[in-house]
């Protein structure tokens, strides 16, 4: 088995909360199973999440979003922790993709054609997502948005692929015991980074 270099890209990580202990089971597993992990706590970086002239002037890039986008070069596989919420990702990744994934980093528009060069070729991706939605009613009814915006129209577009998801629900309501088995889920999902 190749060991990684993996980016872990926590949205979402109040103390206590199923996303933080997800993300944290998910590091130590992977660690364990020889693979490099850096950690980027995304609701704790100080950004602007607002991309405020979109691509039309650039905009200065905070410390924090410098060492992010160093980070993700650095790795070669990228997982990203996130709840649902709204149908879609938090404000926060939002903000993150919007101000990180620009032009010139995760792709480069080419005259003439539909689609841009993928600058992020190379690496792999899983998702690892919580919805208080059971899971088959978010896939089937609602078409899993959050999960398409991120794995289609984010991370395909740039080049990273495959990209593997495990959801992970309903988490409201859920017992101890079913917690105990979405761990046991994720260290799975970990050791096949």
């Amino acid at each position: 088995m190749k060991h990684k270099k993996i980016a872990l890209l926590v949205a979402h990580s109040v103390a206590g909360s199923l996303n933080l202990a997800l993300a944290e089971h998910y590091a130590e597993t992977a660690r364990a199973a020889g693979h490099t992990v850096k950690i980027l706590w995304l609701d704790q970086l100080i950004f602007d999440p607002i991309l405020h002239q979109g691509y039309h002037q650039q905009q200065p890039l905070e410390p924090d979003l410098l060492a992010a986008q160093q980070t993700i070069q650095w790795a070669d596989h990228l997982v990203f922790v996130y709840p649902v919420w709204w149908g879609s990702v938090p404000a926060v990744l939002k903000g993150f993709l919007d101000r990180v994934f620009l032009p010139g980093f995760a792709f480069r528009y080419q005259q003439g054609k539909a689609f841009p060069v993928q600058l992020l070729k190379g690496r792999t991706a899983q998702l690892l997502v919580t919805t208080d939605t059971p899971p088959w009613f978010f896939r089937w009814f609602y078409r899993a948005p959050a999960i398409q915006q991120m794995k289609k129209t984010t991370l395909e577009l740039c080049g990273v692929r495959p990209v593997k998801v495990l959801l992970i629900g309903p988490v409201k309501n859920s017992t101890d015991q079913q917690r105990q088995k979405w761990l046991q889920r994720v260290a799975a999902f970990a050791k096949r980074a």
